[in-house]
């Protein structure tokens, strides 16, 4: 595949084939006339190759994403490739990253913000220019996330299997796990498709904390991807990948005191006892059984649960 070497435009700075840059995605101004700026780091070779676009903190508190490009843009490497060019965001929400938030102030996931307006809410904004500057330069990106504030997710690769650049891409970043993911409305993976361009969701940890297998997983796995298309000279191991076809919660059928001994990451069987359920008094303890062959990629890491809640997270094999 042939690359142009045009000039990376973003926000009025030309950024040229061979140099490297930090520009500002856009300004935004709060009710405080404080204002927001969100950092771009461009890398550039002089040869031609992909663009590959790294982003993280799509929500304020994924911190493992964001401590993945952090340390991603502090290598030679990276900041030197052989080819093609780099665009990394380690922080595309600043400011619900500075309140330790998953939302925008208005209350908006400015994950469901995209394509976004150039006159709409916060959110909407930052959709958009992210949208209009920064996508159609790519050839394909990362956007890294983590589970939610109770949920701690194993490190894993979201595509869809239906889009053969998607899962080719998915594979050769080459994680443990690789979970077929549909596009979900107004989202940056889905708009960013309607352009042509691929983008690769990793999912690992907790939010609010730090996952070192997670950050360790993430890293390797763009450095694979970069390794793959000559843009770094190095040799990452890869791993064995399992592609999930499909995934299913396992629920709560009581409220209670939430005990297992499994392992996130590991096999179960159908008919395994994944899990109890018991009562604080000791008058119930009740068995939660694994319906189906799969692999744990989630699990809800608080003791105390109602009848309901997500406990599991089981990804079925292809």
């Amino acid at each position: 595949m042939s690359y142009p070497q045009n000039n990376i435009h973003i926000n009025g700075v030309d950024i040229k084939p061979g140099d490297n840059a930090q520009v500002s995605l856009n300004w935004y101004e709060l009710p405080t006339k404080t204002i927001i700026e969100i950092p771009v780091y461009v890398f550039r070779s002089a040869n031609p190759g992909p663009t590959v676009l790294i982003l993280a903190g799509m929500h304020g508190d994924e911190i493992n994403g964001i401590e993945i490009v952090r340390k991603l843009i502090t290598r030679a490497d990276i900041k030197a490739p052989l080819c093609g060019s780099i665009i990394a965001i380690p922080i595309i929400n600043i400011i619900s990253f500075l309140s330790g938030s998953r939302d925008l102030p208005d209350g908006r996931d400015l994950n469901r913000c995209f394509p976004g307006k150039k006159s709409g809410s916060l959110g909407s904004r930052i959709a958009f220019d992210l949208m209009n500057e920064i996508v159609p330069q790519i050839d394909f990106g990362i956007d890294f996330h983590t589970g939610g504030a109770k949920i701690n997710n194993y490190p894993q690769l979201r595509c869809v299997f239906g889009n053969k650049t998607n899962l080719d891409l998915g594979i050769k970043f080459s994680p443990s796990l690789i979970l077929n993911s549909p596009f979900r409305d107004n989202t940056l993976r889905k708009e960013a498709s309607k352009k042509g361009k691929s983008i690769l969701v990793f999912e690992g940890g907790e939010s609010s904390r730090f996952d070192y297998l997670s950050i360790k997983e993430g890293i390797n796995g763009c450095l694979r991807l970069m390794m793959h298309f000559k843009m770094i000279d190095l040799e990452v191991p890869k791993n064995t990948t399992v592609l999930l076809e499909k995934s299913i919660w396992i629920r709560a059928k009581s409220s209670g005191l939430f005990h297992t001994s499994k392992i996130n990451g590991s096999s179960v069987l159908k008919g395994d006892i994944i899990g109890r359920i018991c009562d604080p008094y000791g008058e119930f303890n009740e068995k939660l059984i694994s319906p189906s062959d799969g692999y744990i990629v989630g699990i809800n890491n608080q003791p105390v649960v109602n009848q309901g809640d997500a406990l599991m997270h089981v990804g079925i094999e292809c």
